[in-house]
């Protein structure tokens, strides 16, 4: 693409048919051949197209704000449904937390999308029998397979939302990639429309106390829960209609938390050493261990998928790898914990469950950690390092919908 670029840029129409063919490459390449072109009329309007950001915010069409809010009045209502029918929340909540958000959000990036009818047959499936899946499978209280299954269940609907956000087109990495973006800003702007609507309910119950009316019951119970279901939908329609809100502030928080978590994580096993924790023979440290994990390996994942277009210092890119390298020791830390366990106690649904996902992740940060160390010697270009990780994310889809409805029947719901 970029040669594609430097060949036609004195070709507007040639430009334009390779835009359209696909915009995020055009977009990403254009970026890197632009500095040698910065003498060109052409070359100059088009980085003026393609990095162009309104100062105003885009509410969109009348159409799109009614559908956000029809979406976030179903969330809700999803929400409140063991209230309505006076179902067991604790069972409710268990099994279809993630039916909440999810297929709701799917149907939004379809929609956007505009898949075409089998797609959308395709989607809707697939949300369905996990639906009646997860809620037809016994009930037992001290079943390990079943709450596995209960936790990969939004990992595996999650991962029908990439396959909505992506628009279908699952060979198209830098789509992968801003899925993850996506995610990270998603993330961002919840927890500032979570901040501002606790400030609200404050504020709120504050002044009904003045008058002596004590609505607290009935905010939480009606009011708070449909505005925490409604969050994700309205986060996800602010960055996909306005991305110069948030596109800014994430690759500034993963700059400023990678070499956080970095000598967060140098502590953290130092203090290991000191005191002497085992996580061969301690099951709760093994659990909060593997817990570490996946929260840096998500920093790392995330890190990279919002800076793999424009890590420019040589800083940034080492932090990175740093944090891969140690996040690596963690993870073989925890493989042979989980390796042990199982030679001396036998296979577990909790066992293969933590064994495939410390397997899956261990084999991802090799390549990450690979392609990092091959973008600080200079050897390949830096967006490799995203392509690495967008590469594993079907693998995670594949091991998550294995877990969800495999798991629970061969060990007979134990």
């Amino acid at each position: 693409m970029k040669n594609d670029i430097l060949l036609n840029i004195d070709d507007p129409h040639q430009l334009e048919k390779l835009y359209r063919q696909n915009k995020s490459a055009f977009r990403q390449q254009f970026s890197l051949a632009y500095p040698e072109l910065k003498e060109n009329k052409v070359a100059d309007f088009w980085n003026e197209r393609l990095n162009y950001e309104s100062e105003e915010v885009y509410w969109g069409t009348t159409k799109d704000i009614t559908f956000v809010i029809i979406a976030s009045i179903l969330a809700g209502t999803i929400a409140k449904l063991p209230a309505f029918f006076n179902l067991d929340e604790a069972y409710f909540y268990q099994r279809n937390i993630g039916f909440i958000i999810f297929p709701i959000l799917t149907l939004y990036f379809s929609r956007k999308n505009k898949f075409k009818t089998k797609a959308i047959i395709f989607i809707g499936v697939a949300m369905l029998v996990s639906l009646i899946f997860i809620n037809f499978l016994p009930h037992q209280k001290k079943s390990d397979s079943l709450l596995l299954s209960c936790i990969h269940l939004p990992l595996f609907l999650w991962c029908i939302l990439g396959y909505a956000f992506v628009g279908g087109s699952l060979g198209n990495y830098e789509k992968r990639l801003g899925f993850l973006r996506y995610n990270g800003d998603l993330v961002v702007m919840t927890t500032v429309i979570l901040i501002a609507g606790g400030i609200l309910t404050g504020v709120t119950i504050g002044l009904f106390k003045l008058i002596d009316l004590k609505i607290e019951k009935f905010y939480f119970e009606n009011v708070v829960i449909f505005g925490v279901a409604a969050v994700p939908i309205v986060a996800t329609y602010l960055t996909d209609t306005n991305p110069q809100i948030v596109n800014k502030i994430s690759p500034v928080i993963a700059k400023i938390f990678s070499p956080l978590v970095l000598i967060t994580l140098i502590a953290y096993l130092v203090g290991i050493v000191i005191s002497g924790k085992d996580p061969y023979n301690d099951r709760e440290f093994l659990l909060i261990f593997n817990a570490l994990l996946i929260g840096v390996m998500a920093i790392i994942l995330f890190s990279v998928a919002g800076t793999s277009k424009s890590i420019k210092k040589h800083a940034e890119t080492f932090v990175l790898f740093l944090l891969s390298v140690l996040t690596v020791i963690v993870n073989g830390i925890a493989l042979s914990a989980i390796l042990f366990r199982i030679s001396e106690w036998g296979i577990s649904p909790n066992r293969v469950a933590v064994l495939g996902g410390n397997i899956l992740m261990l084999t991802n940060l090799i390549l990450v950690t690979i392609r990092l160390l091959k973008a600080l010697t200079k050897k390949s270009d830096k967006t490799e390092v995203g392509a690495a990780i967008a590469l594993f994310l079907p693998f995670y889809a594949i091991w998550a919908f294995l877990v969800t409805f495999f798991l629970p029947l061969i060990f007979n719901f134990k």
